[in-house]
């Protein structure tokens, strides 16, 4: 039976993006989607999709807030279930332990600080820090107000599920299936990202691999699940230089990037990885960071 989709809401342009990209994920679920709203703090001043007002001051905005969004969100995708919740506590580790029960956790975020355009922000990288199951990050589109029938796809070529893989170790099948069933459910390609210095090292340090043995390396992780997947295109390149930068530059014509967190020991803290980080601070496209082993 699938798991429940869970999207954290505050009233943000960034979160009610992320509340519509989670829905037509739902959807291609066939999994409840679950709205909640963590902390005490009052939501932002959230303005429904039909512009109408928002709750007075007041009432309950964080209730008035789920229950508009819910109702936007139901309309035009028959079929979808949805549920609220409030969370009581601080917002990031309200939302890592909620997320301890879900298949999915989707998060918009404004940025670090004032710096506009960076994706991540400090209650996202908190929970992603710490989350145990995959979490994705969504931007409000610049110019673009979200509809009651759902998001549609930009025009233009098609936008590819594009996924940074590591190859120093043995490739997390976690992550693979994760991009392979998001490449799937979308029906569209996969794009293989890994990188590869000139000296013959990973971009990041680590151990040493040619280039002939990453590219060996990269058909072996990808061959169970091309089987598995076999309507799914991929694409393979092993791309010189800092991967960071490669998958920023590809998340532009992405309809999502995937990346990968390694569970390190409790004594060494919560660590998200310079990769990964670099993506999360420029990626124009939704991001999925999933952990793994």
């Amino acid at each position: 039976m699938p798991g429940i989709v869970m999207v954290g809401l505050d009233g943000s342009p960034e979160s009610v993006a992320a509340a519509q990209w989670a829905a037509d994920d739902a959807l291609s679920r066939a999994a409840p989607l679950c709205l909640v709203h963590a902390g005490d703090q009052p939501p932002y001043d959230y303005v429904p999709f039909a512009g109408e007002a928002v709750a007075p001051p007041d009432a309950d905005r964080a209730a008035h807030m789920l229950r508009e969004v819910a109702a936007v969100l139901a309309y035009g995708r028959p079929g979808l279930h949805l549920t609220t919740a409030r969370l009581s506590g601080r917002p990031a580790a309200a939302l890592t332990e909620a997320a301890r029960g879900a298949e999915l956790l989707v998060l918009g975020s404004r940025g670090l600080g004032r710096a506009a355009g960076y994706l991540l922000g400090s209650v996202a990288s908190a929970v992603l820090a710490r989350a145990e199951r995959p979490v994705v990050l969504v931007r409000a589109t610049a110019g673009q107000r979200p509809h009651p029938g759902g998001t549609a796809a930009p025009p233009g070529p098609r936008r590819d599920v594009v996924l940074g893989l590591d190859l120093r170790d043995r490739p997390a099948e976690t992550v693979l299936e994760f991009a392979f069933d998001m490449a799937a459910r979308r029906r569209t390609g996969l794009r293989v990202l890994h990188g590869w210095s000139s000296s013959g090292a990973p971009d990041d340090g680590g151990r040493q691999m040619p280039q002939t043995g990453a590219g060996e390396a990269l058909a072996d992780a990808l061959w169970p699940w091309r089987e598995k997947f076999p309507r799914v295109e991929v694409a393979v390149e092993t791309v010189v230089g800092t991967a960071g930068s490669h998958l920023v530059d590809a998340s532009r014509e992405a309809v999502l990037v995937v990346v990968g967190r390694r569970r390190r020991p409790a004594l060494l803290g919560p660590h998200i990885g310079p990769v990964t980080h670099q993506v999360l601070r420029a990626a124009l496209s939704p991001v999925a960071v999933v952990t793994h082993d």
